[in-house]
Formats: structure tokens, C-alpha cells, sequence
């Protein structure tokens, strides 16, 4: 055919020949259009930058690692992020944790479930697997790249990107040791929990009571000596875990903790040490920990190690409003979400963890609703601009860098700023604590204990730093942005030029090193707390535990307050004796103006 077109024009005069080929031109000019549209139509690539601009093929909503996934018939998880999405603005004009936990939750759910709904449907209509989650209104899926497209080609979708799998150079631990209870002996206190001067606080009779602080990590052993009086499932009789235990972790293969444990259990020991740091006491020798009358709680986001978006924003989820074993997080209660939680984990984009602003909407969910999350700064130092890893470079992270314990220099390891990774040239880390040699709770036994070194040994001390601060001055307990003023501008300053300016705050030491007794002052004494009971939760479906007896309790029960009771926020942080309630606030949509303050730095010996 082509032969014969072109003996056909050979002889036809030139001018007709011209007007010929012009024609021809423009016809195959409209079938490229033609062409182009069509390609469009299924989702493929088309290089017309400006037309892109105007009609955006669906493939351009899909993340590359989606994209690489997906290739040759195969299947992935991935998300997928609708379009509407909640505001939590007005949530900083309420004055209580109550009311901000109750207005967050209550919009990011009510959002979700009137939006997710098509979406939902046509998936189940398909037998497609799926995961709900309202704290980022988002849909994990698993499938192949005809999916991925399909569902990008949603008007009420706005992108679609990765879950993968990725795996945390968790700190190795040191020896075991086991030391057994010793009720009434003398307490030893660690070095790291001395160097923050945490006793100084105690001795004026805080020692974190009121306080929930929350692990996300590879779990808790909670039956360990130095941990199961601090469990808020724990009554000195039954244990109760309800509301104060979730495993995100339901595909392991040959876990020592399975999948979906009913109870809080470890599979690596990282969870315990940290938890330990932050809340620990046996009641004997064995002083770990900093805010020893602080409650906790947990939730496992990784598999010894291995961790996915997923996961994070799953055990996010949970502390936003806790459920019971074997409900659906649209049965939450934000009135028994945690205070603080402690984040020694990351998402590193080197292993693909490239996941738009998942987690950044997860963490800034958590600021919204009063929860001071504490996240690690990381070990990937010694360069500049190596906190990369989110959470730790969010502004919403309380981001906490590692010293050599009982001096004032910066661990080796200890990631520094500034933070290049979203081009905002952040300062970070924000303060600094003590993060070599830390001795914990170890998980192969219930008296066992070990020595590690990270930044995630440095944030548990922040965490357990802020319970304190909010057990002696109950007018800042959830007040998130005042707290972590308190805590930088008691901070011990320690000037570096190393990664930018010498600050404060710099981007090695961030505003300094803790210093909670001067962050507490000299409050007056002990306020009197009336203890009230843990709530129990309503089983959801066959086959949930119930509280039981167990046969050996660790120690004598102690009556501490659950984070339940609510207190009104003066201008000025003044210690108060008894908590008072608030009315209900009706949010306006007016968001905070200001920018965040920058407490001035006090120089202490």
C-alpha cells in the first residue's frame, strides 16, 4: 500500500503535488490528536507537557514506586488518598485535651465515612482487599497496575501511592542480665535519668502521676517487673487489654509474637527498653525509668524491625482514640487516648518509603488532638541534613537527638539538621538527651535488663521529661506548644557551628539538653489526685478476653490517676492542687496565627 501511494504521486504535476502532501499533513495531524486522546482515555503515559497540564492522565496521580510495583503483572499495596480532606484547624481553639481528642476524632471519622463510601462499595463489589483508615481518610488496596489506574482515574481520588516494606537498623543490645525484684531495696538510678535531673523532680513529689505515655515500637513485655505496675490494663489483680494494647502486625511469618497478639508482647526487646526508659521501676533496685508514676500503654508497628506505612498510621489510628481487642477503630474512645507518645522508628525513603504526606497528616492528627508525639532524630550521623527520615523532620515531631551519656557532646551516630528533605530547611533535632548505654527492660525475661545506644534510647527520655513537666504543672499537661517552649528554654544550651548556626537553636543540639527541674521550677506540694478506676471496654465479637486474674502479680498495686481528667490552661503555668473541667467549646475555624515562639535560651552550669 505504501508503494502504491507513492507511484500514484510521482505523477501528479508539482504544484497539485504540494497541495496534496499539505493536506495529507494536516490529516495526520487530527488522527495524532486523535491518537493522543485516545491513549489518555486508558491511562497512559502521553509527553505533551501542556496538555498534561490541562487534562492530567491518571497515571501522573500514581507514585512512581506504585508504578515499578505494579510493572509486568504484579501486584502491590498501595493507598489511596481521597481528595476531601478534614480540617483540624478549630481543634486549637479548644482549651482541653477532652474536647480536642472528641472534636478531631469526631471529624476525621465523619469525613471518612462520607466520603469513603463509593469507593468502599465498588471495591467489595470486586472481592478487593482493603483497609479503612479516617486518621489520613485514606484506603489501603492491594492489586495490580489496571487498579491502581482505575481507581487514580477517580475525580474524588487524589493520588495513589506506596506501602512498602521497609526494614529500621534497630540499636543491638548489649548483655542480658537478670535482676530479680527486690521489694524495698535500695533504688539504683540510671545515669541518663540523673543526668536530665529527673530525681530532682521527684524529690518535690512529681513522679508523672495523671499521665499516659504511649510506645509505638516492636511491642511491650508487659509482664516485665519494671513495666507491669505502670500498665494501665494492670489493677495490682486483673489485666485488661482493652483499650490499652493494639498489634498492627497481621502478616508476619514466624514472629515469636504472631500476628494480632491479644496482649501486649515484644519480638525484638527494643519496645520494652524504650518504654522503660520513659516509665520503668521495679520498685526495687531497678530505677530506669524517668515519670515512674506515669501509665502506659502500646501498640506494635513493627515486625522485628520491618515496618510499613501501614503499620505506623495504624498504630496512629489506635492512640487517637483506643479500641477494644476485636472492635473496629470507628469504636474508638478519644477520651482514652495516651498524652504523649514515644516514636523510636522511621520510614526511610532509601528503601522506598516515599509516601506523599500520609504520615505527616497522621502525626499532625495526634498535635490536633492534644498527644505530644516525641519521635527520634535517628542514627545516620555524623553528616549535616541527615534527619531525613520521616517523622522525624516534621514540624509536628517533638524530635529528640542522642548525647553521650553523662556529658554534653553529641553522640556520633546522632542525625543532625538542617532538613532538606521537603526543602523547609528546618532546625532539628529540637532538644538533645542522653542516648549511649542505656540500661532498660530487656524482653526474654520479666527481671531481665540490657544495655543500648541510639537516639531511640535519647527520645524516651523527652517522653518521660514531658510527663513530668505535666504531672507538676497540670495548666500545660496537653497544651503542646507551651510544653515544648518549657522544655527548650530550660534546655542547657550547647553552642555547634558544625551543621549551620550556633543557634540556639543549632541543628546538632537543637536547643540543648534536657533539664526538667529547671523546666518544672519550684512548684508547691504534692497536689492531691483522687485515683479513679481504668475503664472497662464492651468486647467486640466472639472470643475476646475479658480481664482475668494472673497468677503471679509482680508488685504491690499502686492507685494512680488515668489520663482521663481534664484542666484549664492559665496564661501563666502555675502549679495547681485539683483539676478542674471545662465546658464544651464550640470550634471556630479560625486557625492558630501566630508562628510557633522561640523561647529565649537560659545557660546553666
Amino acid at each position: 500500500m505504501i508503494k502504491n501511494s507513492d507511484s500514484h504521486r510521482a505523477s501528479v504535476p508539482s504544484p497539485w503535488r504540494r497541495i496534496f502532501c499539505s493536506l495529507f499533513l494536516v490529516a495526520a495531524a487530527v488522527a495524532l490528536v486523535a491518537a493522543v486522546a485516545s491513549s489518555r482515555a486508558v491511562g497512559q503515559r502521553v509527553e505533551l507537557p501542556t496538555q498534561r497540564a490541562f487534562h492530567p492522565a491518571p497515571v501522573q496521580k500514581i507514585a512512581p514506586w506504585v508504578m515499578e510495583h505494579t510493572a509486568n503483572g504484579q501486584q502491590a499495596e498501595f493507598f489511596v488518598l481521597l481528595a476531601d480532606q478534614a480540617d483540624l484547624s478549630p481543634a486549637a481553639n479548644l482549651p482541653t485535651k477532652t474536647e480536642k481528642g472528641r472534636f478531631v476524632h469526631q471529624t476525621l471519622l465523619e469525613k471518612a465515612q462520607s466520603t469513603q463510601g463509593p469507593i468502599l462499595q465498588w471495591l467489595r463489589d470486586r472481592h478487593i482487599e482493603n483497609q479503612s483508615f479516617y486518621i489520613v481518610n485514606a484506603i489501603l488496596v492491594k492489586g495490580d497496575r489496571q487498579l491502581a489506574e482505575t481507581l487514580a482515574a477517580r475525580p474524588d481520588v487524589a493520588r495513589v501511592t506506596g506501602n512498602p516494606h521497609i526494614h529500621n537498623d534497630l540499636p543491638e543490645r548489649g548483655p542480658i542480665e537478670e535482676s530479680p525484684l527486690q521489694p524495698g531495696a535500695p533504688a539504683t538510678v540510671e545515669p541518663g535519668i540523673t543526668y536530665t535531673h529527673a530525681p530532682d523532680v521527684w524529690a518535690l513529689g512529681f513522679r508523672g502521676e495523671t499521665v499516659v505515655i504511649a510506645g509505638a515500637d516492636t511491642g511491650i513485655r508487659w509482664t516485665h517487673n519494671a513495666l507491669k505496675p505502670h500498665y494501665r490494663g494492670w489493677d495490682g489483680v486483673n489485666a485488661n487489654h482493652n483499650q490499652n494494647w493494639h498489634d498492627s502486625i497481621h502478616d508476619s511469618i514466624g514472629n515469636p509474637c504472631g500476628n494480632d497478639s491479644p496482649e501486649p508482647c515484644d519480638d525484638f526487646f527494643h519496645g520494652s527498653h524504650t518504654i522503660g526508659t520513659a516509665i520503668g521501676d521495679d520498685g526495687g533496685t531497678n530505677q530506669i525509668g524517668m515519670a515512674p508514676g506515669a501509665k502506659w500503654i502500646g501498640c506494635r508497628n513493627m515486625d522485628q524491625g520491618d515496618g510499613t506505612p501501614a503499620r505506623y498510621i495504624e498504630c496512629m489510628e489506635f492512640f487517637l482514640a483506643p479500641y477494644p481487642l476485636n472492635c473496629t477503630p470507628n469504636e474508638g474512645d478519644p477520651a482514652l487516648a495516651p498524652d504523649i507518645t514515644t516514636n523510636s522508628w522511621g520510614c526511610p525513603a532509601s528503601e522506598g518509603c516515599i509516601v506523599g504526606d500520609e504520615l505527616q497528616a497522621a502525626v499532625e492528627a495526634q498535635e490536633a488532638a492534644g498527644i505530644q508525639m516525641v519521635v527520634a532524630a535517628g542514627n545516620s550521623g555524623s553528616a549535616c541534613s541527615t534527619v531525613s527520615d520521616p517523622p522525624s523532620f516534621y514540624a509536628a515531631s517533638y524530635t529528640v537527638g542522642a548525647l553521650n551519656t553523662g556529658t554534653d557532646t553529641i553522640a556520633g551516630f546522632s542525625s543532625r539538621g538542617p532538613v532538606t528533605r521537603d526543602g523547609s530547611n528546618r532546625t532539628k533535632p529540637d532538644i538533645t538527651a542522653p542516648g549511649t548505654n542505656t540500661r532498660s527492660c530487656d524482653n526474654t525475661c520479666d527481671s531481665c535488663y540490657t544495655t543500648a545506644s541510639g537516639t531511640s534510647m535519647a527520645t524516651p527520655h523527652i517522653a518521660g521529661a514531658m510527663a513530668l513537666l505535666w504531672s507538676a504543672i497540670p495548666s500545660l499537661q496537653n497544651q503542646i506548644q507551651a510544653s515544648r517552649d518549657a522544655l527548650d528554654n530550660s534546655a542547657v544550651f550547647i553552642s555547634s557551628t558544625q551543621c549551620g548556626v550556633a543557634g540556639p537553636p543549632n541543628n546538632v543540639y537543637g536547643w540543648g539538653r534536657i533539664n526538667i527541674a529547671t523546666a518544672v521550677g519550684a512548684p508547691p506540694p504534692t497536689p492531691t489526685v483522687a485515683p479513679s478506676p481504668v475503664p472497662s471496654a464492651t468486647p467486640c465479637g466472639a472470643g475476646t478476653p475479658t480481664p482475668t486474674p494472673t497468677a503471679t502479680a509482680t508488685a504491690t498495686p499502686t492507685a494512680t490517676a488515668t489520663a482521663t481528667a481534664t484542666v484549664t490552661p492559665s496564661v501563666t503555668p502555675t502549679p495547681t492542687a485539683t483539676a478542674t473541667s471545662t465546658p464544651s467549646v464550640t470550634p471556630t475555624a479560625t486557625p492558630r496565627a501566630t508562628p510557633r515562639p522561640r523561647p529565649t535560651p537560659h545557660p546553666r552550669p
